[in-house]
């Protein structure tokens, strides 16, 4: 019993020791940490049309079910890879596209061979839209919509721009004025105008374009936002941990 009791201050301290190196390792690398997982989070859905044009459809189904609890991705507000169009929107928004989602409703329907649950909380035609992944002829889907392609993809270049060692270390966090003009306002309005069109006023259907452009000030300004945060995080971090180190490190001399 004395052995043991004697033993645990030891492995608690060896624990500590452990904890506090892995919290310093990621002070040091948290950018990467960050970033590489975001840059697969990326290219992920773009990697499964890519399966299914060269006929791996069991890994690409795999990524659709992965990132469907995560995005409508509506066929009519997505991109297509490998077929006639890259985006097939609803008539609605105006494009003048030679095939509009409509067009091609039809054919989704006869491809899927099979009807909305009855307990659907969407309508049938979004039902189809989320439903449909692609064909040969039109092309294969993005496994998110082209929003939150724009959110990601802004938030890494965001990340990207704030990894260079200068910016880091005179950027501030964006004062909260501008994030919400810039990053909330034009993708609330864009959003919300669509959400609620059709109950409180004409039909709406935003484009791409909108949908891109209110995406990526979304996914840049998060990141102006986020990561001087987590910069002042991680150099805390580093003082704390580096600061205790030097005492171990000391008193360890001491007594040898």
């Amino acid at each position: 019993m004395i052995s043991a009791m004697s033993h645990t201050p030891k492995s608690n301290t060896s624990w500590a020791v452990r904890l506090n190196r892995w919290a310093l390792i990621w002070s040091r690398h948290y950018l990467k940490t960050l970033l590489i997982p975001l840059a697969i989070f990326i290219v992920l859905p773009f990697l499964a049309p890519t399966l299914m044009k060269i006929g791996a459809t069991g890994p690409a189904e795999a990524i659709y079910a992965i990132y469907r609890p995560l995005c409508h991705t509506f066929a009519f507000r997505s991109w297509f890879l490998f077929g006639e169009q890259t985006i097939y929107p609803r008539e609605k928004a105006g494009l003048g596209t030679a095939l509009t989602y409509e067009a091609i409703l039809p054919t989704i329907m006869a491809e899927l061979k099979r009807l909305p649950p009855a307990d659907s909380p969407i309508p049938p035609d979004q039902w189809y839209a989320r439903e449909f992944l692609g064909d040969p002829k039109l092309g294969y889907k993005v496994a998110i919509c082209q929003r939150d392609v724009a959110i990601y993809l802004g938030l890494f270049v965001g990340g990207l721009i704030y990894a260079i060692p200068r910016v880091r270390r005179q950027l501030r966090p964006v004062p909260i004025w501008l994030y919400l003009w810039l990053g909330l306002a034009p993708i609330g309005i864009d959003g919300f105008s669509q959400l609620l069109s059709g109950r409180l006023w004409e039909l709406r259907e935003s484009t791409p374009t909108f949908r891109v452009v209110t995406g990526l000030l979304f996914g840049l300004m998060n990141a102006w936002l986020a990561f001087p945060y987590l910069e002042e995080v991680a150099r805390e971090t580093r003082r704390e941990i580096e600061a205790k180190f030097a005492k171990r490190a000391k008193r360890l001399g001491q007594k040898a």
